[in-house]
């Protein structure tokens, strides 16, 4: 039995590592051979990190509908953890399914699982950090909702895949080697939630996909990356951790969060998408608008009316990058509308559900809460 105990040394030792991994994981997830995981070092100094498995494209396994498809969710965590060699050279590992989901079917109750096992994991000092394998598809609205619930400095890390796990030359196995190497780093805690892949640390805040397919997807437009991890020089942070404790908010009762929508603005938009949105009992709508979180005087007279009824609006922008400013454009304090700043249209929706969960109404305490802090 072939026994992997040794980290490359560059990055180009570890796409050639990555190469056979697929190869030897296809083998064991689809039941032909038997793999050990590396006989664990010494443990009992080495930081205690806590696999929470959801699913996704890292662990997913090849389809024959087509070339290059694949199933999300079809390999377990222990077996994601024992895949990867030298993992327990950097940390003492356990492994828990929390899903077995593709990241587009994400949902609250899985959000909700997520929260209250790391949480529970933190306040009982069963771990030293957290990592999350998850889809990409959806892994920034995760990270950036469990930035907002969950307590404490201990580090979070989300991390995923853009090709699967029995694919020729898969990423996975890089990205959960340097995820764990973040989480097990002294000095990523008091830093929120992280997302690792690429070699790129990501805040949860910032970092959104910006490829359809490309293993180059995940990038900060506002801010930047936090972060890089290289296997020769380790884990570079870009700045100290912030000094202050951050604003988190307690999970509601139940499953379930309050319904927000997202509505897309365009070119000859009218008021039948946010008309549909409250009739669906919406108690908050997000607007992707054009530009600086504009759109049409149909559909801003749509969204002053719903606003009036007590139905939060906020204004963010289909655009990539920038911020969305307060009374510029659109007369905000008159319309009793709230503007995103930073947040693209889905992180917004997590705050603005959030924030209706916890009753928050003053418009400057809404308004305050969507304010970057770092």
């Amino acid at each position: 039995m072939t026994k992997h105990t040794d980290r490359p040394t560059s990055r180009r030792q570890n796409r050639t590592l990555m190469l056979s991994v697929p190869l030897v994981a296809f083998a064991l997830w689809s039941g032909g051979i038997g793999v050990q995981a590396a006989e664990p070092a010494t443990t009992g100094s080495l930081p205690r990190i806590l696999v929470l498995a959801t699913g996704g494209t890292i662990a997913g396994q090849a389809d024959p509908r087509a070339t290059g498809a694949y199933k999300s969710g079809q390999i377990t965590g222990d077996q994601l953890v024992q895949s990867v060699p030298g993992l327990d050279k950097l940390a003492k590992l356990n492994a828990e399914q929390i899903s077995s989901i593709g990241s587009q079917d994400m949902n609250d109750k899985v959000w909700f699982a997520l929260a209250r096992r790391i949480q529970d994991a933190f306040d009982k000092n069963e771990a030293d950090g957290i990592v999350i394998t998850h889809g990409t598809d959806t892994l920034e609205e995760t990270a950036f909702f469990l930035d907002n619930v969950v307590r404490g400095d201990k580090p979070v890390v989300i991390v995923g895949s853009m090709r699967p796990a029995t694919a020729v030359s898969a990423d996975g196995p890089g990205n959960l080697y340097e995820a764990v190497q973040v989480a097990a780093d002294p000095r990523a805690r008091g830093r929120g939630v992280m997302a690792v892949l690429n070699d790129k640390i990501q805040g949860a805040r910032s970092v959104t996909k910006t490829n359809t397919t490309s293993i180059e997807t995940f990038n900060s437009p506002n801010d930047g990356p936090i972060g890089y991890v290289d296997t020769a020089g380790g884990i570079r942070f870009m700045a100290q951790a912030p000094g202050f404790k951050r604003t988190t908010y307690q999970l509601p009762p139940g499953e379930q969060l309050p319904r927000v929508e997202i509505v897309y603005s365009h070119a000859n938009m009218d008021a039948v998408p946010i008309e549909d949105a409250i009739s669906h009992g919406a108690k908050g709508i997000v607007l992707a608008g054009v530009g600086d979180g504009n759109s049409s005087k149909q559909a801003l007279d749509a969204l002053e009316q719903a606003a009036k009824k007590g139905i939060m609006i906020v204004r963010s922008t289909r655009v990539r990058s920038g911020f969305v400013t307060r009374n510029v454009e659109v007369d905000d304090d008159k319309n009793g509308f709230v503007v995103s700043e930073d947040l693209n249209p889905q992180k917004a929706r997590v705050l603005t559900q959030l924030l209706i969960a916890s009753g928050v109404t003053a418009p400057a305490e809404l308004q305050r809460a969507f304010t970057a802090t770092w």
